[in-house]
């Protein structure tokens, strides 16, 4: 155990040390952004650079993008890529139902949209972000410049009715300036202090003009890695095979899978 580090960023390191169990040769592997995720990148280098792994990345962020490449490893974008086996992100919030709370760290649009693009999501974290119930943390935003402020009024009118403790909501800065995200666009931090019907509120958000996406992440995180500053770490729900040495890897199961002409993405909706 590092007595250098803090509490919080032993157990942030844990719980990238304990996914990289869920990580196999060959995978397209989203990585997320924020401190936890930075974490996991440092790792995968280290990994990378031993020998007999390879990956390629898809993240989540320029911040992610340079620190990927600081590290050795292979990116590329979610358009070549076409389709994840995995991501593994952070979160500001979760809840028993594996609900999140996205998009401290400004990254939240990129982060949806490669976790909706992955076979599963592995969410890594430490004690501190575990909630009974969503809310607690300001949920994040993400909105075009253009009429902001009108915007910003329309979702303050909806909370007026929605199922929330507090109705505030404020424009994010970088210093005196409005932060800008990647897509060029604001983000506002809506201080709810408890969300009751995450999947209602989100639906409710991104049905507004202006908004672009919010950061309530309802049915897309497949488990939670909540790193311990012993050094441990422990998994919710508990995962099967989570040895890197399958059977089959990621590369020879994409293979086949590709063989397969008649494999449809949408086979099994009726």
């Amino acid at each position: 155990m590092d007595a250098s580090m803090s509490a919080g960023e032993r157990a942030k390191k844990a719980s990238a040390e304990r996914a990289l169990c869920f990580v196999e040769d060959g995978m397209r592997l989203g990585l997320g952004t924020g401190s936890t995720a930075a974490w996991l990148v440092k790792l995968l280098g280290e990994r990378t650079r031993q020998g007999g792994f390879e990956i390629t990345c898809v993240p989540t962020s320029t911040r992610t993008a340079d620190l990927a490449q600081e590290c050795g490893l292979k990116i590329t974008t979610l358009d070549e890529a076409g389709w994840l086996d995995l991501t593994i992100d952070g979160a500001d919030e979760f809840d028993p139902d594996l609900s999140l709370i996205k998009g401290g760290g400004g990254a939240l649009l990129q982060e949806k949209i490669v976790a909706t693009a992955s076979d599963k999501m592995i969410v890594i974290t430490d004690p501190s972000k575990e909630v009974p119930q969503l809310g607690a943390f300001p949920l994040p935003v993400e909105i075009v410049k253009f009429g902001w402020e009108t915007t910003k009024a329309i979702v303050e009118e909806m909370l007026e009715s929605a199922d929330v403790a507090g109705r505030q909501a404020t424009l994010r800065l970088n210093r005196d300036e409005p932060f800008v995200t990647d897509e060029g666009h604001y983000i506002i931090d809506l201080h709810l202090r408890r969300i009751g019907s995450p999947a209602k509120l989100s639906a409710l958000l991104n049905r507004i003009p202006g908004v672009v996406e919010n950061g309530i992440f309802v049915n897309i995180a497949d488990a939670i890695v909540i790193g311990l500053e012993d050094g441990g770490a422990r998994v919710i729900p508990e995962i099967e095979n989570e040895s890197p040495t399958k059977p089959e890897s990621a590369k020879t199961r994409r293979k086949r899978e590709d063989d397969d002409s008649d494999q449809n993405l949408f086979d099994d909706i009726v």
